[in-house]
């Protein structure tokens, strides 16, 4: 159960770099805070973001992601690489996913650093 969580994390993740929500499984009334601010209403709303949102097409690469399992909340570590590409800039990213019974994401809470120069 814990490696089927965090597929269910990590996919995420990964549509944050490929833009591609499709393998995410978003229960339809999944939120999304950031700072304690709610950015994602929904999952057909946090689905349509990770597609076409020009916060997340900043993103081309994801590295060091490390998560960790308690019951059904995965937290998540990684740094995120943003454009353009030649300033080598990537931002800490942890964020905790509360994930259902059925492998649905019901909640997610991202807290993420300021951009930095990673070599």
């Amino acid at each position: 159960m814990e490696s089927r969580r965090t597929a269910i994390a990590r996919a995420y993740v990964d549509a944050l770099v490929g833009h591609d929500p499709s393998e995410v499984s978003l229960h339809p009334d999944c939120t999304r805070v950031e700072f304690g601010v709610r950015t994602g209403h929904s999952g057909p709303h946090i689905a349509r973001s990770l597609a076409r949102g020009p916060q997340f097409r900043l993103i081309h690469a994801v590295s060091g992601f490390t998560a960790t399992v308690d019951g059904h909340t995965v937290t998540t570590r990684y740094f995120v690489h943003v454009r353009p590409r030649a300033l080598g800039l990537a931002a800490e990213v942890r964020e905790s996913f509360l994930i259902d019974d059925d492998g649905r994401i019901r909640t997610i809470i991202a807290r993420f650093g300021r951009p930095r120069r990673i070599t």
